[in-house]
């Protein structure tokens, strides 16, 4: 049964955000707020966890997983960042965007695209969050929570823990996240000269980041 920890958006209580990440380390899938919806997390270097996280969210390996990063030196550990891709990645975190990008060699292959080796990473920008990954030490390896077969997100606590309380070690609540998704942008045509690519619009606005539809 899922433990729950009721913490507040803006003041968090570290002893509840310690007992998550504890659960995180030693195996278990959390449901986590963010700056757009909630999402499901696990420890990056848990392979049994990163099954069960796509069979939870009802995917197989070609469904780009996410890389929840503290910061921008973070993020550019697990992807090869080009200066432009970097300014733009720059001026979008943190925020709620995913960036797809060539993943380095500090990802698991197993996690990464099958065969494009790419990843996708964001800084999200809820402090909640930011404070339980700041207590994990590392990149949590993450998804959207949209059920299966659904098209929308999950952003209520409550009903993501009737919901899933089964497969899920513990459900962080800080309250209701919004009802949208992130943006997804393709970056890697970047590095041969390209544009970025909208994959997914999302709450982010991409103009935002200087990118055209």
């Amino acid at each position: 049964m899922a433990q729950y920890f009721e913490v507040h958006p803006d003041n968090p209580q570290q002893r509840l955000l310690k007992q998550a990440a504890a659960l995180l380390s030693s195996g278990g899938i959390v449901a986590v707020p963010t700056d757009s919806s909630y999402a499901l997390a696990c420890h990056l270097d848990d392979k049994a966890a990163a099954d069960r996280l796509r069979q939870i969210r009802g995917v197989d390996d070609k469904h780009h997983l996410t890389l929840l990063c503290r910061d921008l030196a973070e993020l550019a550990s697990y992807a090869r960042v080009d200066n432009r891709a970097f300014r733009l990645l720059k001026s979008g975190t943190p925020g709620p965007y995913t960036f797809i990008l060539e993943a380095t060699r500090e990802v698991p292959r197993r996690v990464s695209h099958p065969q494009r080796k790419t990843i996708g990473l964001r800084v999200p920008d809820h402090r909640a969050l930011q404070e339980l990954l700041a207590l994990h030490g590392a990149p949590l390896l993450a998804t959207t929570l949209i059920p299966p077969g659904e098209t929308l997100p999950m952003n209520d606590a409550a009903a993501i823990r009737a919901r899933f309380e089964r497969v899920l070690a513990a459900v962080v609540d800080a309250g209701a996240c919004p009802l949208e998704p992130t943006t997804v942008l393709d970056l890697t045509p970047m590095g041969q000269g390209g544009e970025p690519v909208l994959v997914r619009q999302g709450r982010g606005d991409p103009a935002a980041l200087g990118v055209s539809l």
